[in-house]
């Protein structure tokens, strides 16, 4: 898939889905388990972002080493127009991976936002250049002396869903879900009809359906 179509499907599904569709639609295809855990949450009002994963993998250190941010900037400066970094901690409440440069660098490469299966700071400023993160919780500490970023493409557990690079995350206030690179166009083919379908749905209950005759109709609730 070229680069206008990827960002075309990411813009797309920003604008018109929602990321409860889309996990009904890995649902429907017998690919549950998509879901990252409730605990990821968006750090600032009106997140949603949609996008291709790029990989990233730290882990806790207790010293500090000689060159602590130099594989942090290489995954960093790789990202492309289009993609999301997919930051996986191994669930660390003592490093904080993710910042306001790391954002500002990110959104400058053209990437779409950030999931960090950890800690973020510098959130007030992530918010002023509006780009979506999503995390397990906010601390102050830089991550010198405390976590390194150890690989990057590799597959990483963020949330307790294994991420491939390239696989398409999509996040919302409802939370965060991946489509495996192979169904992303299916995926998202489904979730658009089951969009339309609610929208019917929806209307018909305001103007005073029963519930179970829309169902039977519509086959969505």
């Amino acid at each position: 898939m070229d680069q206008a179509k990827r960002i075309e499907l990411a813009e797309m599904a920003e604008r018109e889905l929602y990321t409860a569709v889309v996990s009904d639609a890995l649902d429907q295809l017998g690919v549950r388990h998509q879901a990252m855990r409730e605990y990821l949450r968006p750090v600032h009002p009106g997140c949603v972002m949609a996008g291709w994963a790029r990989t990233i993998t730290c882990s806790d250190v207790y010293h500090i080493p000689a060159d602590a941010y130099g594989l942090e900037i290489e995954a960093v400066d790789s990202l492309l127009p289009g993609e999301i970094a997919v930051v996986g901690t191994q669930k660390s409440a003592r490093n904080a991976p993710w910042g306001e440069l790391l954002s500002t660098a990110s959104k400058a490469r053209g990437a779409r936002g950030a999931v960090i299966d950890g800690l973020v700071r510098d959130i007030r400023k992530i918010e002023e250049i509006a780009f979506p993160v999503f995390a397990a919780g906010i601390k102050p500490v830089d991550s010198m002396g405390r976590g390194i970023v150890t690989g990057y493409n590799v597959p990483v557990d963020c949330g307790e869903v294994i991420v491939n690079p390239g696989d398409f995350v999509f996040g919302d206030f409802d939370g965060i879900v991946v489509i495996p690179a192979a169904i992303v166009e299916e995926t998202l083919a489904i979730a658009a009809d089951k969009v339309n379908r609610e929208n019917h749905s929806r209307a018909e209950l305001q103007a005073g359906a029963y519930l179970r005759d829309v169902f039977a109709k519509y086959g969505v609730l």
